[in-house]
C-alpha cells in the first residue's frame, strides 16, 4: 500500500510539472490500427500475483550515469510500477561501475569515482524494484580513437594483435566491423572466456538481481534469412578444422559450418550460465532474444526462422535445456502497422507454446516504446498479457515513444503520461504485482570439463545418464573443454564423454555441483 501511494503521488507531481491529466478509464481506447485497448477488469493482475515489467535503461544518452539521474529514474519506475530495470552497465568493453573485469567506463558524463551501479541498486532496491545487469555481450568497440585504458580488451586483442591474441570476429569478405562496431567472436575460446568472466564479475561484486544477455550472437549485415557471414577468425577457423575434420575455409552457408558456429553461441550462453548461478544460485539469468520478421508456428519452422539462419542465435535450445530463467524477446514491432502487429503475435504465441514444455523458464515479450505511440504501447501490453506470457519489457527508459525518438518531444515530456498510461486508473499497471528472483530450491546443476591427451577439447559430445545408465540429455564440450547441464534428474546421474564415464553421483539443489575433470586419452 505504502508503494502504491508513492507511485500515485510521483505520477500526480510527473503529470502537473507538464500540465497534463491522467487518462479516463470509463472508456476503452481505441489505438490507430482501430484495436481496442482493454479496460480496467479485463485481465486484472494484483498482489500477490508474479508478472514482470520491466524498462531498459540503455547508456547511450542520459540515464543511470549520475545521482540525480538515477533519483529520476528509480521514481519514474516507482511511478509506473515497474517491476525489473534493465540497466546497461556493460557497453562495448567497459562497465558503469567500479569493480567488475572489464575496465571503468571512460564516459565523461560518470562523475570521477561515481559507482552508477551501486548507486541505482541502492535506490531501486529500497523501492522493492529488481536492477538486472544488461550486458552488450560481443560489441568490444566503436571508435577509430582506441581506448584509453591500456587493460580495455580492444587494445590488447583488437586491430593490432595477431595469432591467438586476435579476437574479433571476421565477414568472409575480411571485414572486421559490423557496422559502427567490432566485436569478439563466440568461436574464439579466449575471447568467450572473457565474456563468461565480465558477467560472472559482475554477480559476484555486486547485488545484481539478474544478469542479461544482449546481442549474444553473431552480428548482422547478412542476407535476409541467412546464411551468417561473420565468424571467419583465424583461430575460430583453426578450431572447427580441427573439431571438424573439414578443410579449407567453409561458405557461410555451409550446414556443417553453421551448426559449428550456433553451438559456440550455446556455449557460451551455458557456460556463463553456470557460472554465475555457481557464484549465486538465486540470480537471474536471461537474454534478450531476436524476433526478426514473422514469427514461427512450432519448432519446426523456428528451424527456418530469420534469427536461427540469420544470426545463428537459437534461443529456443536455450529455453529448453534451462539456460536461461527468462527469455525476453525483443519482440521489436509497430502496432500500428498491421504486418508487424501480426508479427507481434506470432512470436508472442511462440513464446507461450516454449512454456508448456519449459515451465521453469519465463517468457517476457520486450517491445519497442521508441517506435510506438502511447496508446500502441499500452496495447502490446495487454495483447501481451491476453497472451500468457510471464510479463512485458519496453525500450527505452531515455526514448519512451516514437516522438521523443523522432526528436519533437522530450522524454521529460512523455515519461509522466506514460506512467499514467500504465499505472494511471485502468492501466494495465494499475495494481501492484510481485516479480521474484529464481527460486534456488529449483536448481541441481552440473559443471565439468575434460582433458585430452590428443586431439580437440571443443565439440566433444557430452551424455548425462541417468541411473540406469539411460540417456536423458547431450550437449558438447566448449573451446576450453567445459560442459554443464543446468536441469538434473533426481537422484544419481553421471556423465560420459568419448567413451569415457564419470563415477556415479547425487547432485544437491541450490548448487552447481562441480566434477573432477575427465580426462580422455
Amino acid at each position: 500500500m505504502t508503494h502504491k501511494l508513492t507511485a500515485a503521488l510521483l505520477t500526480s507531481l510527473l503529470l502537473a510539472a507538464c500540465g497534463t491529466t491522467p487518462q479516463s478509464s470509463d472508456a476503452s481506447v481505441v489505438n490507430p490500427q482501430g484495436v481496442k485497448t482493454p479496460g480496467p477488469h479485463d485481465s486484472p493482475r494484483g498482489q500477490g500475483q508474479q508478472e514482470l515489467r520491466g524498462l531498459w535503461v540503455d547508456a547511450f544518452g542520459p540515464g543511470m550515469k549520475t545521482a540525480a539521474e538515477i533519483d529520476a529514474l528509480v521514481a519514474t519506475a516507482r511511478a509506473m510500477n515497474v517491476s525489473v530495470l534493465f540497466a546497461q552497465v556493460g557497453r562495448r568493453g567497459d562497465c558503469y561501475c567500479n569493480n567488475a573485469a572489464m575496465p571503468r567506463t571512460n564516459d565523461p558524463a560518470v562523475p570521477a569515482g561515481f559507482d552508477p551501479l551501486a548507486d541505482l541498486i541502492t535506490k531501486a532496491h529500497a523501492q522493492g524494484i529488481q536492477v538486472h545487469a544488461w550486458i552488450i555481450t560481443t560489441a568490444i568497440w566503436n571508435s577509430l580513437t582506441p581506448p584509453s585504458d591500456p587493460t580495455h580488451a580492444f587494445n590488447a586483442h583488437g586491430l593490432k594483435a595477431t595469432g591467438r591474441d586476435f579476437w574479433l570476429t571476421v565477414k568472409n569478405d575480411g571485414t572486421t566491423r559490423g557496422g559502427n562496431d567490432w566485436l569478439l567472436d563466440p568461436g574464439h575460446p579466449d575471447a568467450a572466456e572473457y565474456i563468461r568472466n565480465m558477467y560472472v564479475s559482475v554477480a559476484k561484486n555486486y547485488d545484481v538481481d539478474g544478469i542479461q544477455f544482449d546481442r549474444v550472437r553473431y552480428t548482422d549485415f547478412n542476407p535476409v534469412g541467412g546464411p551468417s557471414n561473420w565468424g571467419y577468425n583465424p583461430t575460430a577457423l583453426e578450431r572447427y578444422r580441427a573439431e571438424t575434420g573439414a578443410t579449407g575455409t567453409p561458405l557461410p552457408g555451409d550446414p556443417q559450418w553453421s551448426a559449428w558456429r550456433m553451438q559456440q553461441v550455446t556455449n557460451l550462453v551455458r557456460e556463463t550460465a553456470l557460472a554465475v548461478k555457481a557464484v549465486k544460485p538465486d540470480v537471474s539469468v536471461n537474454a534478450a532474444t531476436i524476433t526478426y520478421g514473422a514469427g514461427p508456428a512450432n519448432e519446426t519452422e523456428w528451424l527456418r526462422s530469420r534469427p536461427y539462419n540469420e544470426v545463428l542465435q537459437d534461443w529456443v535450445t536455450w529455453v529448453r535445456e534451462g539456460y536461461l530463467d527468462v527469455n525476453v524477446m525483443m519482440n521489436y514491432k509497430r502496432d500500428f502497422v498491421p504486418v508487424q502487429a501480426l508479427w507481434f503475435d506470432q512470436w508472442n504465441q511462440f513464446a507461450s507454446s516454449l512454456q508448456a514444455v519449459a515451465p521453469d523458464v519465463h517468457q517476457v515479450s520486450g517491445t519497442a516504446i521508441y517506435l510506438n505511440d502511447q496508446v500502441s504501447s499500452v496495447n502490446q501490453i495487454w495483447k501481451t498479457r491476453q497472451a500468457g506470457l510471464s510479463g512485458w519489457a519496453g525500450y527505452s527508459y531515455r526514448t519512451p515513444d516514437k516522438d521523443v525518438n523522432a526528436g519533437t518531444r522530450t522524454k521529460e515530456q512523455v515519461l509522466p503520461e506514460l506512467a499514467a498510461r500504465l499505472a494511471g486508473e485502468g492501466g494495465p499497471f494499475e495494481r501492484e504485482v510481485r516479480w521474484d528472483r529464481p527460486n534456488p530450491a529449483k536448481l541441481r546443476a552440473v559443471s565439468g570439463q575434460i582433458t585430452a591427451a590428443s586431439g580437440p577439447l571443443g565439440s566433444r559430445v557430452v551424455r548425462l545418464l541417468d541411473g540406469s545408465g539411460q540417456e536423458v540429455a547431450r550437449t558438447q564440450t566448449d573451446g576450453q573443454g567445459r560442459y554443464g547441464f543446468m536441469r538434473l534428474p533426481h537422484g544419481p546421474v553421471q556423465v560420459e564423454v568419448g567413451g569415457v564415464t564419470s563415477e556415479k553421483f547425487t547432485p544437491l539443489p541450490r548448487q552447481v555441483t562441480m566434477l573432477s575433470p575427465i580426462a580422455l586419452p
